[in-house]
């Protein structure tokens, strides 16, 4: 019987990039000729916002922030290799980087073997493009990620054995290498690079939905209209589909560590905030039943509950609290690092290891 051990984390990419580089998407949103010129003006923000933004467009405020997230990667971190999992089982999105216009699942397990990649090569994330990385890493920088295909072999049967249908696949169908959901998991884990052995089994989730081929991964202008897709796999789907892995996982032989990767509500993401700011009191309502004992609630949310407040990428987080509350692990640790300049509110997490074997 396997060990089970739960943990959040975000994946937002420009914190591989220079503290002046951190509000650059809200630099990119304030250029919008759609949006009301007294929105734009920072007297008319909330004070945090102002706060951060100062009067340098949020380039001093970054340092500090910078330093609050890494504090909650590094104790993911080293409760990631206190447990020292047989694989890493990651939740993450993707952004038109293998979902695309041929096959769009709910949900994928990429079971791949160790890959060579080099993750400054071919960078998909646009607010990422042409910039320095805190590094110093180059375009032929390389690492190997390692993978383990008959775990995830192994999860995927049991998932389909617990009548949970997922697509599975062997390698990449458009994307070479890891969609940046999973990769930046890897690379922030191990920011102060001193490696990272851990077997990685990517699990895809069509986090994006209404928007993953529309707007081709990236966020638009308002007036850039596109038509709809059909929508994402709901909360309520998600947070069943961590419930039957944590059943797979713990029958399993196996040490497995579940992460959700993502950042909670997107700015870019909220409508009715012009963009301009994510939804942070959504973003508090839903973390405090994540850190008060009240997991079963998360089932509940609706996905257009989900869409208005700009959490799409939250659906990466669904699985973890399914998990946790069907194992009925108890939250060991948390954080969140609310923020109105700097794109979205990040939070990290650790549960407790629940421990079968032994």
């Amino acid at each position: 019987m396997g060990d089970v051990l739960g943990l959040g984390m975000t994946h937002y990419p420009l914190l591989s990039a220079p503290d002046e580089h951190l509000a650059s998407i809200l630099r990119y949103t304030l250029e919008d000729p759609e949006i009301p010129p007294a929105l734009c003006d920072p007297a008319n923000w909330p004070e945090q916002m102002r706060g951060e933004w100062a009067a340098d467009q949020g380039r001093a405020a970054a340092t500090p922030y910078r330093a609050a997230l890494l504090r909650g990667l590094r104790e993911v971190r080293r409760a990631l290799d206190a447990f020292a999992p047989d694989a890493v089982v990651i939740w993450g999105d993707d952004q038109y980087e293998n979902f695309r216009e041929d096959v769009i699942p709910a949900f994928c397990v990429f079971a791949y073997d160790d890959l060579e990649i080099r993750p400054f090569a071919k960078i998909s994330a646009e607010s990422l493009k042409g910039r320095p990385n805190v590094w110093g890493e180059t375009a032929e920088t390389a690492r190997r990620v390692h993978g383990n295909r008959d775990i995830a072999k192994a999860l995927v049967t049991g998932l389909l054995d617990e009548s949970f249908d997922v697509a599975y696949a062997y390698r990449p169908l458009h994307y070479d290498g890891l969609a940046h959901a999973f990769l930046n998991a890897v690379l922030y884990l191990d920011y102060d690079r001193g490696g990272f052995p851990y077997p990685v089994i990517p699990m895809t989730i069509n986090c994006y939905g209404r928007r993953v081929i529309s707007h081709k991964g990236t966020f638009r202008r308002l007036d850039a209209t596109r038509p709809l897709d059909p929508p994402s796999p709901s909360p309520r789907r998600c947070f069943d589909l961590g419930r039957a892995i944590a059943r797979v996982a713990r029958a399993s032989p196996y040490r497995i560590a579940l992460i959700a990767s993502s950042s909670w509500s997107h700015a870019f993401l909220v409508d009715k905030t012009w963009r301009l700011q994510p939804d942070v009191a959504s973003d508090r309502r839903l973390y405090d039943w994540f850190t008060n004992g009240s997991l079963a609630r998360w089932r509940d949310v609706t996905l257009s509950e989900i869409e208005d407040a700009g959490q799409q990428e939250l659906l990466n987080w669904f699985p973890l609290a399914g998990a946790m509350h069907e194992l009925g692990a108890h939250l060991a640790w948390s954080e969140i690092v609310e923020t109105y300049v700097y794109t979205s509110t990040k939070v990290s997490a650790i549960f407790e290891p629940v421990r079968v074997s032994g």
